[in-house]
């Protein structure tokens, strides 16, 4: 959606050793924001958006009004359900029928492709592989790791909208995403201690939790028994601020565990 960062250009890199032609769209879309969500606050910037694509290698930028993707008298939505329902879902409701309704029609326009999305939204990246199965839509889908600053907080375009303190605040996703790896390395399988251990450090940065939850990273569903198995995904959002941030890390995945200082 615009504000390029430094993660955006890792996927552009990602997806130039995968094909020979890189595409990026460009478009704040309005239907994946709620009534009170932060449309019209959005980062826009276009120009530096366009050197950062140019300096990264990409072939092409497609950047639509709203009036091109949603013509006069539009009616279709497209909806996948029950892994929408949870997490980012439950706090945003009608977000991801916007996501899949915008990504479809791109993917669409684009043709047969393969598509690089990072792993920070990762809900967004199951929902999207499920739409593309699904559908059969002649996408292949790669996933690319968060990409975090040096004091491991994850690149986001709403970061630049904290100030010092909101930002160092901020860095508690991070410790509580870490408390919760550590104990996964310890033994520890019980949803309440994992999701408690996270909480923790959202209290201590003073951030206020929009959810913590540890659920089956390939459906989103949550452990019947509360005990988790050896691979699990503990997602949070929060609010540093009026900045809403979200992270993750899949419980049991080394690579992804080791990006945030903690061993598998």
């Amino acid at each position: 959606m615009g504000a390029l960062h430094d993660g955006h250009v890792a996927l552009v890199r990602r997806t130039r050793q995968l094909a020979e032609s890189v595409v990026v769209s460009i478009f704040v879309n309005p239907t994946q924001f709620g009534p009170n969500e932060d449309l019209q606050n959005y980062p826009r910037t276009l120009e530096a958006d366009l050197l950062r694509c140019e300096q990264a290698g990409v072939s092409a930028v497609f950047c639509p009004t709203p009036d091109q993707m949603y013509p006069a008298n539009e009616r279709t939505r497209v909806q996948v359900s029950d892994l929408t329902q949870g997490l980012c879902g439950a706090a945003r409701p009608g977000h991801f029928d916007g996501v899949c309704t915008v990504v479809c029609k791109l993917f669409m326009l684009v043709g047969e492709c393969t598509a690089v999305f990072g792993r920070k939204d990762y809900q967004q990246l199951k929902v999207v592989e499920r739409m593309c199965r699904d559908l059969f839509l002649p996408v292949k889908i790669h996933a690319h790791a968060t990409v975090r600053e040096v004091d491991g907080l994850a690149l986001s375009s709403r970061n630049q909208r904290l100030d010092p303190d909101e930002r160092l605040r901020a860095l508690a996703l991070v410790r509580g995403l870490r408390a919760a790896a550590e104990a996964f390395s310890r033994g520890v399988r019980d949803v309440g201690e994992l999701e408690g251990l996270c909480r923790r450090q959202l209290a201590s940065g003073r951030l206020r939790e929009d959810y913590v939850s540890c659920v089956d990273p390939e459906e989103l569903s949550a452990w019947a028994d509360g005990t988790t198995s050896e691979r699990a995904l503990l997602a949070v959002a929060a609010f540093s601020g009026s900045t809403r941030l979200i992270d993750n890390v899949v419980l049991g995945e080394a690579d992804d565990m080791a990006a945030l200082g903690q061993s598998a």
